[in-house]
């Protein structure tokens, strides 16, 4: 025999050195990237290897699993990806458990895909060996080369050597895996049995197993589906996941589309290793490929007692879920059975305890509107008392009740429980009987529930207002009394699906309570609208009687008074709107007190508001009233001037002196017969003859736009002119007499005869206050009678001073301002009181204090 050559000699111990190596190597790694990293630097110094590929045999998917590590770079096993058996040398090398050699990948023509990738990587030839133990068959080992016809025999042959060696250690490494991969189940079983003990809600117990359970067998989806007997469908409770792709809770499933009930009826899990080649159940693949759900798995909860459903895993890769991994999963299903069939039994019973404190907390509920309804007549305190009362059993956002008006035909808010509103709606505001609620409620009589506020069903302004303040659902109860509709009751919400068909039940009962209390408020309130306007008439005619003009008939016989007396006979018959013009004190309220008695309306109240004496601030209460708490300081509800003379006639004395912004509103009492009172929105319509007067010059006012000219030519529907005294002075002995019998009578005195020279005297003054100067002096002389005849003080009859009355306006005014200046003089400025000045020109303070502005008079420093 010949000896080897040297070269060969040395090869042959360079590669059983390496052998020993490599057996030193398996002796050490127990995970395979280290075995195969340490591979990869040791075999290119004895043959020539430029890539290193392992393929393992994956019986969940029959496929090969691929990894491949370049030669002599320090680098991790990549790859991972599966392809199937009849695709690749090493399914080739697997399944025939031969060897297998290819000098030039250029010749080679199977498996197109691998030959091509390793073309890109510049293979140009390779080498296939079984990775095969006594055991079993674990799949192959491939040696690359850049070179073309890279091995030998002898390089096959320490190859072969290689590749038995590294089967014997792949297999170490699988058993390590599987072992470890046993405890590590055995640990999440334990995990899952505790978190079964510690947790009632299901959603909570799933989040925690999809945080544990993918450590053992990775996933991305786990799900819960049980099954609704009522409905015979499967439902989602749970789905636990860490991606952004969800099915939604409580979505339902039919039971002919869901795997999980084909799951429940059969009792046996269903595997999925590649959903996109799956065709049955299409709805839920649909759903799962939407979540890029590549592989599933489903498996039966049942326990001894019951069928509940099934929990679904899902991962987005294909393959995920093995036999052992099956295995596994299904030992999880039995613990998570026993745990949801323990949360259900512990929700049903919660259930029934919430049921049956619900129904105390609805009776006693319904005490307590009972004892609201007995407690509050008035109906925003009520709904205040039922609203705090109901949140507690019908959690909601808004109460409110509205009432039928009608007058407008339409229904009107009483009473609203709105802690957030800002725009919604107030008190008083109209609610259509058409495209509401409220409306629909009203005119059906039965309860409309709204589970989510529609706005082509409803399509008025209140309810577009309505979904601006955020509400989304709520009931609207129609309030029946005695086979009338009252109005209704509503609540809301600003969540959807709020109120249930419970619910709606107990607001129709409280519905109920609420319609009598409805009924008593509101005759409670007529009630009490009757007896105040009863007490205020009683208090306006007790002023009357006290008034310092009381006469029963106008005094007086000259010619022209006796015109204005025959104006006055023509116009009472009618209800036309009369304008009284005249000079202070000329009896212009007399001639309205006519007008009324001589009418229609004479058996009605005759009502009457001096504007000059009312602040500006409050004219406007005066005239049309206020609700409580319209402005500070409205404690209580007033009726106005205008629903006070209902029926009759309104005396509006100083009318020139109403404030221009006031003036409109009034203009349109005048035209239209309604108003509303200060603080409300509901409209009073009255039937009020309007009698005006004034002292002014109304045209200059209008020429100046002081007065506006539509109300004035409003009110100056029929004009009648009181003459003042000075153009009268044959009445003035009629006057003097009654005057002097009047206040003699009040005093006990007895004054008999009136001395010539103090008549003659008073007929020529010329009166600048008229009838009521006149009046005031007359009771001025009765006080310092002693005797008969009456003492007149004919040292006031003397006006030096005063021009000769004149018809022109400018020169009126003038001897007006100097009288008054006069008077002010004489009492050192003192107004009011029975010395006053006031008194001694025989008119009001108020009325001085007009004149005084109106012909600049101002007290000197």
């Amino acid at each position: 025999m010949r000896p080897l050559p040297v070269s060969l000699c040395e090869t042959m111990e360079e590669r059983y050195r390496a052998l020993l190596e490599v057996a030193e190597a398996i002796s050490v790694h127990r995970d395979l990237d280290e075995l195969f990293r340490d591979l990869a630097q040791r075999l290119p110094r004895v043959v020539h290897v430029n890539f290193v590929g392992l393929s393992l045999y994956d019986p969940a998917g029959n496929t090969m699993r691929l990894h491949t590590i370049q030669a002599n770079v320090p680098a991790d096993l990549v790859g991972g990806h599966e392809e199937p058996i009849e695709d690749t040398p090493a399914g080739w090398v697997w399944h025939t458990q031969r060897p297998l050699f290819v000098p030039d990948v250029d010749l080679e023509d199977r498996w197109p895909v691998v030959i091509q990738r390793m073309k890109a990587d510049g293979t140009n030839s390779f080498c296939y060996l079984p990775l095969t133990t006594a055991v079993r068959k674990l799949g192959g080992i491939g040696f690359s080369s850049l070179q073309k016809a890279a091995y030998s025999e002898a390089d096959l042959e320490f190859l072969q050597q290689v590749s038995q060696l590294v089967a014997v250690a792949v297999d170490n490494v699988l058993h390590h895996r599987d072992l470890t991969l046993d405890r590590e189940r055995l640990r999440s079983l334990l995990e899952v049995s505790e978190a079964i003990t510690a947790y009632r809600d299901l959603k909570v117990l799933f989040n925690e197993l999809g945080k544990r359970l993918p450590s053992v067998v990775p996933f991305e989806f786990i799900g819960l589906i049980l099954h609704d007997p009522r409905r015979d469908v499967m439902r989602i409770h749970v789905l636990a996941t860490e991606r952004t792709e969800r099915l939604p809770d409580g979505l339902e499933l039919t039971m002919e589309d869901s795997i999980s009930a084909w799951v429940l009826q059969n009792q046996q899990p269903v595997v999925m290793p590649r959903v996109d080649e799956e065709t049955r159940f299409p709805k839920v693949l649909g759903m799962l490929r939407e979540m890029t759900v590549q592989s599933c798995c489903y498996l039966p909860l049942t326990t001894a007692v019951r069928r509940l459903g099934a929990i679904g895993f899902g991962s987005v890769n294909p393959c995920a879920f093995g036999n052992s991994q099956v295995e596994f999963l299904n030992q999880v299903a039995k613990q998570v059975a026993v745990a949801v069939d323990n949360v259900l039994n512990y929700q049903e019973a919660e259930a029934a305890q919430k049921h049956l404190a619900l129904e105390r907390d609805r009776q006693r509920l319904l005490l307590e509107v009972n004892n609201a309804v007995v407690a509050h007549l008035e109906l925003r305190e009520l709904l205040r008392g039922i609203s705090s009362c109901l949140a507690r059993v019908i959690p909601h956002d808004l109460a409110w009740l509205c009432l039928y008006d009608p007058a407008n035909q339409q229904l009107r808010t009483h009473a609203l429980d709105f802690p957030n509103n800002q725009d919604f709606t107030g008190a008083g505001d109209p609610i259509p009987l058409e495209g509401t609620p409220e409306g629909l409620a009203f005119t059906s009589r039965k309860t409309v529930h709204i589970k989510k506020l529609d706005l082509t069903e409803f399509p008025t302004e209140i309810m577009k207002r309505a979904a601006a303040e955020g509400l989304k659902s709520g009931c609207a109860i129609p309030l029946i009394s005695h086979e009338q509709v009252l109005g209704t009751l509503s609540v809301a919400s600003i969540n959807e699906n709020a109120f249930t068909e419970q619910d709606t039940e107990l607001l129709g009962q409280i519905g109920t309570q609420v319609a009598l209390a409805v009924a008593n408020s509101t005759a409670y309130q007529e009630i009490a609208n009757l007896k105040d306007k009863l007490k205020t008439e009683k208090l306006y005619l007790e002023e009357e009687i006290q008034t310092e003009y009381n006469f029963e008939e106008i005094i007086g016989d000259s010619r022209s008074l006796k015109q204005v007396l025959k104006q006055v006979h023509t116009v009472a018959a009618t209800d036309s709107t009369v304008l009284i013009l005249g000079e202070t004190g000329t009896g212009k309220e007399l001639v309205a007190r006519a007008l009324h008695n001589h009418s229609d309306r004479r058996d009605r109240t005759f009502v009457k508001l001096n504007c000059a004496a009312i602040p500006t601030g409050l004219l406007e209460s005066e005239l049309f009233g206020h609700e409580k708490g319209a402005f500070t300081g409205a404690i209580a509800t007033k009726i106005g001037r205008f629903e006070l003379a209902d029926g009759g006639t309104l005396f509006l004395d100083e009318v020139g002196e109403i404030p221009l912004e006031l003036q409109v509103t009034l203009l349109r009492v005048l035209q239209e017969q309604e108003f509303e009172r200060l603080g409300s929105t509901r409209t009073i319509r009255v039937n009020v003859r309007v009698i005006a007067a004034t002292n002014r010059d109304l045209d200059r006012m209008v020429e100046e736009q002081k007065f506006r000219s539509d109300l004035y030519y409003r009110l100056k529907v029929f004009p009648i002119t009181v003459p003042p005294l000075r153009e009268r002075p044959e009445d003035i002995a009629r006057l003097v007499r009654h005057f002097a019998q009047k206040f003699g009578t009040r005093m006990k005195k007895r004054i008999q005869t009136v001395p010539s020279q103090a008549m003659q005297a008073m007929h020529a003054y010329p009166w600048p206050g008229n009838v009521r100067e006149l009046e005031n002096f007359i009771e001025r002389a009765v006080i310092l009678s002693s005797g008969t005849d009456l003492a007149v003080p004919l040292s006031e009859l003397k006006a030096p001073n005063l021009p000769s009355i004149n018809p022109a306006i400018g020169t009126l005014e003038e001897a007006e301002r100097e009288h008054i200046l006069k008077a002010l003089r004489d009492t050192k400025w003192i107004l009011s009181g029975p010395a006053g000045a006031a008194a001694k020109l025989g008119m009001k303070r108020t009325t001085l204090h007009s004149k005084m502005r109106k012909l600049g008079i101002v007290r000197p420093s």
